[in-house]
């Protein structure tokens, strides 16, 4: 049962991002070398009057897909023409499966967001501090713990005149797992590109080749780990 119902998730998230990537930011795909897997990768982030959107999917293959994980976040800022545009309200839903853990726990966030630009956009930043509902948690001792944290940081910086780009995330969190001594999560995955579109003659091909580190203390297993990635990545524009 646990895997038809995996199997209908990949299907229909598939379709959903499948039907979006032509309006996604980027698509990337990635040979994870700690793992021994390959990952793919849809991303958008779309600005608008009142805020933002992101979202991102992940799918984990190994021939077959065997896990997929997604977030959606929506930043709302009324007040873009105020002095205190560098702050939205922050809202956000993440979850996934996969086919040997099972359902990942689903988690609801609300906070609020400090974020930051250069004048010409080149590097950007943000900070977020969310309360973190998760209605699966439970701790050592049995008992729901379902009310926690979590603050994360995301950055971009494109520098040596557009041919590279410096990207990632940080994430600390709150969440009980029987499994665990610590109930303190840390994830955080810079990337770094080289965008081909700088070569000459190349201004349309929007295909950026490099990867990503992932550095993690307690997230998959106990104890801290490094998962280096190796990954092709295109941008719609």
């Amino acid at each position: 049962m646990k895997r038809f119902f995996t199997t209908i998730f990949l299907g229909v998230a598939a379709m959903i991002f499948a039907s979006q990537s032509a309006q996604a930011q980027n698509v990337q795909l990635y040979y994870d070398t700690g793992r021994g897997c390959a990952t793919s990768t849809v991303e958008m982030f779309k600005p608008d009057s009142f805020g933002s959107t992101f979202l991102f999917a992940d799918f984990d293959y190994a021939p077959k897909a065997f896990g997929a994980y997604w977030e959606i976040a929506r930043e709302l800022n009324f007040w873009q023409q105020s002095k205190v545009n560098w702050l939205s309200v922050h809202v956000e839903y993440n979850g996934g499966l996969n086919t040997s853990a099972g359902s990942f726990n689903n988690a609801w966030l609300a906070g609020l967001t400090y974020s930051g630009h250069s004048k010409d956009y080149s590097k950007t930043w943000s900070v977020s501090a969310m309360y973190k509902l998760i209605p699966g948690t439970v701790n050592t001792l049995g008992e729901k713990q379902v009310h926690n944290f979590q603050i994360t940081g995301v950055w971009g910086l494109n520098f040596f005149k557009g041919w590279l780009t410096f990207s990632g995330f940080i994430d600390f969190w709150r969440e009980c797992r029987a499994w665990q001594d610590t109930e303190y999560i840390l994830v955080t995955e810079p990337q770094l590109w080289l965008n081909l579109n700088r070569i000459k003659g190349w201004d349309k091909v929007n295909l950026s080749v490099g990867g990503e580190v992932e550095f993690s203390n307690n997230f998959v297993d106990r104890g801290f780990h490094v998962m280096p990635a190796v990954g092709l990545k295109w941008t719609f524009k």
